[in-house]
């Protein structure tokens, strides 16, 4: 049995360099690290589509808001028709019951010189809806990443959870087997091997339920990174414990308030909301407006006996007239629209205020708690660790006094089952302070897809 431990604890090693039976089982097949599966998770993840769809939306917002501002409006239009009984003749200017038919053409363009500032804040707004867009989508980025990374690392647990409890099957049934030979000299009685039948069942069943939690596990890790459910995924299972930051609290809040995508957006908000503000504000302003057009027509009297229409080259030169026109729109009483728009428009901003001070409140909770979290999970592991090391000393002696005769199987199965569930107890306690300490550098400014 000693050699079954020594298997498990030199199959952990060949993990950490990336040798596993499971990779023996399919050599076309690489493994994936952390790395790999939020880049593939984020490559593949829908709503990283939808996300960038609507960064498209903000951009082209932008520049129609530009435009709005800067250049005119141009419209062209024709039109033909006949026109029948008491009508006016575009010749003589009077009216006749003649059938007359027209033909018109005309082109006309606006630009608006001053709405109280509207266009400018509204390019203004859009721009800083874009940058919004800039920081949801890498929030959405961030989300994705830490939502693989928990599921990646719960596979790990589940699969190195698999490793010890099938090590203390295997440990089970050798005590089993050796009760059953013992019972056979007349060394042990009956009940002694009806207690290793009952704790062989038991490792069995945690086995069992294990591997199925570690199989739902893989199904949300492949869940998360868009995997085909029916392909392998075969995961690196080699975890070093992670170098500390040793920054202080308050360096990481204010790195994080510089720098998380959540404060981005709050300060974005609060800017939209201003903007929205003076836009409303602008519409108790008067607008001017300068307009110009050019429009030409061509007529003829069809069925009028003796009569011959003018060319149609002579009737497009002599009939056109062209425009120029300034217009001033002064507002007077709309029902109290634009004042209950301002209102409204204030209101947004103070809520848009307090949400970004909220936010602000939130970082600093959140980084206090998340150190918090970190330097607890790095005391667990330590001490994890060191019990880890502790019970492989005590079965190692507990092995030697085993082949001495000293202490009876019992024993020396409780000294390997106390080292396994150890071994357990620090790989949990490992990728507990993996997640604590990558969301501690996520919020000192270091992307979850960059660690």
């Amino acid at each position: 049995m000693a050699n079954n431990i020594y298997k498990f604890a030199i199959s952990v090693l060949l993990a950490c360099f990336g040798i596993s039976p499971a990779v023996a089982q399919a050599p076309n097949d690489s493994l994936m690290n952390l790395h790999d599966c939020m880049a593939y998770a984020v490559s593949h993840s829908t709503q990283m589509r939808i996300q960038a769809a609507d960064r498209s939306d903000q951009r082209w917002q932008r520049r129609q808001a530009i435009l709005q501002a800067f250049t005119p409006q141009i419209d062209a239009q024709t039109y033909a028709y006949n026109q029948y009984g008491r009508n006016l003749d575009p010749e003589t200017n009077t009216y006749n019951d003649l059938t007359t038919f027209y033909n018109g053409y005309q082109a006309q363009a606006s630009i608006t010189l001053f709405d109280g500032f509207k266009t400018v804040n509204n390019v203004k707004m859009a721009k800083t809806v874009e940058k919004m867009g800039i920081s949801q989508e890498q929030q959405k980025l961030d989300e994705i990443c830490l939502a693989t990374m928990m599921a990646y690392y719960n596979v790990i647990y589940y699969s190195e959870l698999e490793a010890v409890l099938e090590e203390q099957v295997k440990t089970a049934q050798t005590n089993r087997d050796k009760a059953l030979r013992q019972e056979e000299l007349g060394q042990k009685g009956h009940p002694d091997v009806v207690r290793m039948e009952s704790e062989l069942a038991q490792k069995e069943y945690q086995l069992v339920d294990v591997q199925n939690s570690k199989k739902d596990a893989t199904i949300t890790l492949k869940d998360m990174m868009f995997w085909p459910a029916e392909k392998e995924l075969y995961i690196d299972n080699c975890v070093e414990a992670p170098q500390t930051s040793l920054a202080s609290t308050s360096e990481i809040v204010d790195i994080a308030k510089a720098s998380l995508p959540e404060a981005e957006i709050a300060s974005m908000n609060k800017k939209k909301a201003a903007y929205e503000l003076k836009i409303a504000r602008g519409s108790y302003s008067p607008t001017i407006s300068f307009n110009a057009g050019w429009s030409t027509t061509y007529y003829d009297y069809p069925g009028k006996e003796g009569y011959k229409a003018r060319s149609f080259n002579e009737q497009f030169r002599n009939n056109r007239g062209e425009y120029l026109q300034f217009s001033v729109n002064i507002p007077i009483y709309d029902q109290l629209r634009r004042q209950t728009n301002v209102k409204m428009k204030k209101n947004a901003m103070v809520r848009a205020e307090a949400e970004y001070e909220q936010t602000m409140r939130d970082i600093e909770n959140e980084v206090s708690r998340a150190v918090n979290d970190r330097d607890g999970a790095q005391a667990a592991f330590r001490q994890a660790d060191k019990l880890a090391n502790m019970e492989h000393e005590a079965f190692l002696l507990s092995a030697k006094q085993l082949d001495a005769g000293l202490i009876s199987t019992i024993e020396y199965q409780t000294a390997s089952q106390s080292y396994l569930n150890a071994q357990a107890e620090r790989i949990g306690a490992l990728l507990k302070l993996k997640i604590k300490d990558s969301v501690v550098r996520y919020y000192n400014g270091e992307a979850y897809i960059n660690q």
